[in-house]
Order: structure tokens, then C-alpha cells, then sequence
């Protein structure tokens, strides 16, 4: 894509706010206070993580979403314009999405999330259709509403891909993202059965040509279609030890990305990805520390 409207990637759905509450441990003990160091509000969620990452490390991003003409609409509208990514947004009367996100010191989490547009919202196609028509490639997050904009993405020549996240491999929610992306990205959070019959399910039945399985501090699997598993070692980065887990998976998804679309191959795009998650995690906070193109290049080594 050329001119000055062009773009290299276009994010639907997926952005709001997250109330951060660190805690000594999870799962909390049942009592009827606890005080916790200054609570953090910040912009995050998956979508704001993947565009935010793209356009830290070079790419022209844009977003289209649905959120509320509430405080947290107004969080987010501000975040995006400060980081001079393009929003393109219409505003639903239940509000923007938000999370309480419990972190403990070691940087693990848990998130409480609060979805807000009704789950039977329908997609209303001329939110993305502008950008398809612009963007050489299209990340659709799981928020019912945008599950058309993949089919839409695909007709128009664009590659996709999108984030099952804590998917358990059953839940039809998730079925059509799986099944409809070029990339798909999957944690093993709460998958059911054995990651690799889930990905076999995902190759056989869908189109996509790669699978990401993240597993946190033990790493990420990739699965190319056709080819051999290969296991992606998570990263440590001695000057920036873990302090917030919360959006490196986003960060992942965003390195990698940025280096496929680059034109590397997945195996390159997966480590580019671990070490972008790695950074992430040594900030504070939900897309508060990520990885731009420079610093990505010299850890890539």
C-alpha cells in the first residue's frame, strides 16, 4: 500500500482501560480489606496493546473500535492521540470495556474483565471497510462484533490474524477467529487437551499457514503448516527483570507482526515476538514499556 492514507496494519476492536491493583499473592485471602499500593488506571487491552506495539516498532497502525462516551472512552481517545495512532471509533450507550487486573510482585495476573457492548452487538462493516481497503494486513480481536471483519479482510486480498488467547479449544466463540486467519496466535492458559491436537484442529479446518502457542515464562511452540513444531525460548533480559505480565502477549503479537510483514520468515517473526514480550514485562503497568524498532533490532542482534 502507497500514499498518505496508507496503512501497514489495521486493529479491530479491543481497546479500554485497566485498573491495576498489585497484590502480595494470588489468589487473594478472603477478608474485607487489603490496603495495596497506589492503584494504576491505565489504556490496555488487547487491540490497544497490538496497534500501540505495531506503531512503537514502525508500522502505520490504525484502530477501529466500539467503546462508551464515558471517562474511560475519553482514556482512551487521549492515549491514542498522544501516541499519534489512528482512532476510528462509535460510541455504544453500555460504555467502554474495562479490567481489574491483580498482579503480584513476581509480575503474574489475573484479570477481571468487563466486556461491556452486548455480546450479540452486530458488526457494522462500514467501521472497517475504509481501512481494509488501505492496510496490507488486518488483526481482528475476538470481540463478537468483528468476526465478519476477517471474512471481509480476506475478499479484499488482505493477510490476517488474530489472538484466541485463553482459549479452551471447545468454546465455538472463538471457532470462526481460529478457523478464518492466516495467523493465528493461542495461550495454554486454559486449553483443555494437548496443545498440538488443538493447533492440528486449527490447520486442518482453517486457513491459517501459522500457530503460536504462548506459554508465558516457558515460551511459545510455533507450528508452520507442513513443517515440524519449533519451540521459541522465552527471553530473559538481565537489565529489565519481570515486574507486570500484563500486555506482553499483545507485545508478542506485535513484534511478530512486525517482522513477518518485513518479510522474515515466521521462525524470525516468533523470536522478534518473545523478545518484544519479554520487554514489556519489565514495565509497569498494561502498554506502559514497549519495544520500538531500534531496540527490537539490536536485541534481534
Amino acid at each position: 500500500m502507497s500514499g498518505p492514507d496508507a496503512l501497514d496494519v489495521l486493529v479491530v476492536g479491543g481497546t479500554g482501560v485497566d485498573h491495576v491493583v498489585r497484590v502480595p499473592f494470588l489468589p487473594l485471602t478472603v477478608r474485607d480489606s487489603m490496603t495495596v499500593p497506589p492503584i494504576q488506571s491505565v489504556v490496555g487491552h488487547t487491540g490497544t496493546g497490538v496497534a500501540l506495539g505495531c506503531a512503537a516498532l514502525g508500522l502505520r497502525t490504525a484502530l477501529v473500535d466500539v467503546i462508551g462516551d464515558d471517562v474511560e472512552g475519553r482514556l482512551v481517545r487521549d492515549r491514542f492521540a498522544a501516541a499519534s495512532v489512528e482512532l476510528d471509533v462509535v460510541t455504544h450507550p453500555s460504555g467502554t470495556r474495562r479490567a481489574v487486573n491483580l498482579v503480584t510482585p513476581d509480575g503474574s495476573r489475573m484479570s477481571l474483565y468487563d466486556p461491556r457492548p452486548p455480546v450479540d452487538l452486530a458488526g457494522d462493516r462500514s467501521l472497517w471497510r475504509d481501512g481494509i481497503g488501505r492496510t496490507r494486513h488486518v488483526h481482528v480481536t475476538i470481540t463478537a462484533w468483528a468476526a465478519p471483519a476477517l471474512a471481509d479482510a480476506v475478499a479484499a486480498g488482505r493477510s490476517t490474524s488474530t489472538d484466541l488467547h485463553d482459549w479452551d479449544g471447545q468454546n465455538p466463540h472463538h471457532r470462526p477467529f481460529a478457523l478464518g486467519a492466516d495467523v493465528v496466535f493461542l495461550s495454554t492458559a486454559a486449553l483443555a487437551g494437548p496443545a498440538a491436537e488443538v493447533v492440528r484442529r486449527v490447520l486442518r479446518d482453517g486457513r491459517a499457514e501459522a500457530v503460536v502457542v504462548t506459554d508465558g515464562a516457558r515460551g511459545s511452540v510455533l507450528f508452520v503448516r507442513d513443517t515440524e513444531p519449533v519451540p521459541v525460548p522465552a527471553v530473559i533480559l538481565a537489565d529489565r527483570p519481570v515486574v507486570d505480565s500484563n500486555g506482553a502477549g499483545d507485545a508478542y503479537v506485535a513484534a511478530y507482526l512486525a517482522e513477518w510483514l518485513a518479510g522474515s520468515a515466521h521462525r524470525e517473526a516468533a523470536r522478534a515476538g518473545a523478545i518484544a514480550g519479554a520487554w514489556a514485562c519489565g514495565s509497569a503497568g498494561t502498554h506502559t514499556g514497549l519495544v520500538d524498532g531500534p531496540t527490537l533490532r539490536g536485541l534481534l542482534g
